[in-house]
């Protein structure tokens, strides 16, 4: 298997991945990515350089948002202030559960993370699913808090407020690592 970052061309495969993981989601009893991520949004990302997919040949075992930028109301100013990369959209198509790999991605981003020099790894998860915020727990992830006041966008309950974040640390990849090397972050 092969890491590379995401191009324009990836963007349906991405959403469908969305819809698979939702789907999946939604069996185990959560509403958690129950609305169509917008396209344009992700779009976005993915031109940023910030999107990164899991190859296994022409098929797509996984998918990995790492970004400095932290979502908007999460992260107080003291946080925001130490170096920090943020983690969305870890997803792992059924086809491939079981393996490790959102370990094994988790791991490889706390790697390029601290080769940019942040301090932290961190991420938001969603404030209702006890069972991914248990496996982020297992990661070695440590829960910070969760924001339950509204966002930006709606001004309605943050749905993904569920804050963690664990130490950045040199990682050996367990597939290959075809990304350029992270650019440092700015102080």
């Amino acid at each position: 298997m092969k890491i590379t970052t995401a191009t324009p061309a990836d963007l349906q495969r991405l959403l469908d991945f969305r819809k698979e993981a939702a789907s999946w989601i939604s069996a185990l009893g959560s509403d958690q990515w129950s609305r169509p991520y917008p396209a344009e949004r992700l779009l976005t990302t993915i031109e940023a350089g910030t999107v990164f997919m899991l190859r296994d040949g022409n098929q797509t075992a996984a998918t990995i948002t790492l970004t400095p930028e932290a979502e908007e109301g999460l992260w107080l100013d003291e946080e925001l202030s130490e170096p920090s990369m943020f983690v969305n959209k870890l997803t792992v198509s059924r086809n491939y559960a079981g393996q490790n790999l959102g370990g094994a991605l988790l791991d490889w981003a706390g790697d390029r993370a601290y080769r940019a020099a942040a301090k932290w790894l961190r991420l938001d998860a969603w404030t209702s699913n006890a069972r991914l915020q248990r496996y982020y727990l297992d990661q070695g992830f440590q829960h910070v808090r969760t924001v339950l006041e509204g966002n930006a966008v709606n001004g309605g309950p943050r749905v993904s407020g569920w804050l963690a974040q664990r130490p950045t640390r040199p990682a050996e990849p367990t597939f290959t690592d075809e990304t350029p090397s992270p650019e440092p972050l700015s102080a």
